[in-house]
């Protein structure tokens, strides 16, 4: 039997835990995070509570200190330990909704919360071989200062998905309301050309991305020249390399969009550095 936590409360995750009044259910009144347990620690958990806390604040949620760095590990480490999966890889799911109930106008804003843990799938795709992505245009992803949210609020990514199954790419990528490249489906993305390292800046409606913010790190390290910026969707014919990067997986590096293929040589080192990365952040 797997188990999550629900506000503290260890239970089957095939246990009802939700009524209809229930806020993350009726308005997607909440955010997530989702890390990365690997070597009995979540990597760059300092980074996921930061984004988590500033994220509640924004969205006039009490207590968001409550979810600091000891609450999150000793949670995870407990469940983990719940579901036999002591030295394993795990992804983990943070959701922090609204609790009670109302209309669009909230009885409280005390948080609740969920947690899952799940093992981490043994990647076939080898470094060799890339992502093969296209760019989703049905809808595209509006701006303001809730995009760089990992909100509850996911229609456009639930559309883009349905696009990235029907034709079976390994990725999708997302324009905002001005027709600029803005994030993919599950990750950031960063443009390599003309020997610069480019990535749409949070004003073009991005996900603040953990690994995002990993990446310019180690990028600047290796004295990489990165620019945050409005990018066309047209430098993808020209680019020489993209990769995409999210907490979990690290950095892909992209292979093919359409006829145009792509080198691996700055996501390479960028993959190879954050092994020695992961656990040695401030």
């Amino acid at each position: 039997m797997h188990y999550i936590n629900v506000n503290g409360q260890i239970v089957p995750e095939n246990e009802r835990i939700a009524t209809v009044d229930n806020r993350a259910f009726r308005y997607g009144d909440g955010i997530f995070e989702t890390m990365l347990w690997k070597d009995g620690d979540i990597r760059f958990l300092d980074f996921h509570v930061e984004r988590l806390q500033k994220g509640l604040q924004l969205l006039h949620f009490e207590e968001a200190t409550k979810f600091d760095a000891f609450f999150i590990r000793s949670k995870v480490e407990e469940l983990i330990r719940k579901n036999n999966m002591i030295g394993q890889s795990v992804r983990v799911r943070l959701i922090v909704f609204r609790d009670g109930g109302g209309l669009y106008a909230p009885e409280t804003n005390k948080p609740a919360y969920t947690l899952q843990v799940d093992r981490l799938p043994i990647s076939i795709r080898d470094k060799k071989l890339g992502l093969i992505v296209d760019v989703y245009t049905e809808f595209k992803k509006p701006y303001s200062d809730l995009s760089q949210l990992k909100s509850n609020n996911a229609l456009i990514f639930v559309m883009a998905g349905l696009f990235k199954k029907k034709f079976a790419y390994d990725e999708v990528f997302l324009l905002n309301q001005e027709g600029n490249l803005c994030e993919a489906l599950t990750s950031n993305i960063f443009v390599y050309y003309d020997k610069t390292l480019y990535t749409p800046a949070l004003s073009e409606g991005c996900v603040e991305g953990v690994m995002r913010r990993v990446v310019m790190d180690m990028a600047a390290d290796e004295q990489i020249p990165v620019v945050e910026a409005q990018i066309s969707p047209e430098i993808m014919k020209q680019a020489d390399e993209i990769f995409c990067t999210n907490a979990v997986q690290g950095v892909q590096w992209v292979m093919g969009y359409k006829q145009k293929r792509y080198f691996n040589k700055i996501s390479r080192i960028l993959q190879d550095k954050l092994i020695s990365w992961s656990y040695g952040e401030d």
